[in-house]
């Protein structure tokens, strides 16, 4: 019989916190930025919605 397995999770690492805390933190004050971010994101929907008429990507 194996040992059970843990299911406890260790603390993030510094580099992953770092990045949360910019991610989180950082304030955007470049209306380009924002307006490319969006245009961005609903780019990648619209790319998702039509890839699910493909057999291939469904």
């Amino acid at each position: 019989m194996s040992a059970p397995i843990s299911n406890v999770r260790p603390d993030p690492d510094k580099v992953l916190t770092d990045i949360v805390d910019y991610v989180l933190n950082y304030k955007v004050d470049s209306t380009l930025a924002l307006e490319t971010a969006r245009n961005c994101l609903i780019d990648t929907l619209g790319c998702g919605l039509e890839a699910l008429s493909y057999p291939a990507c469904t």
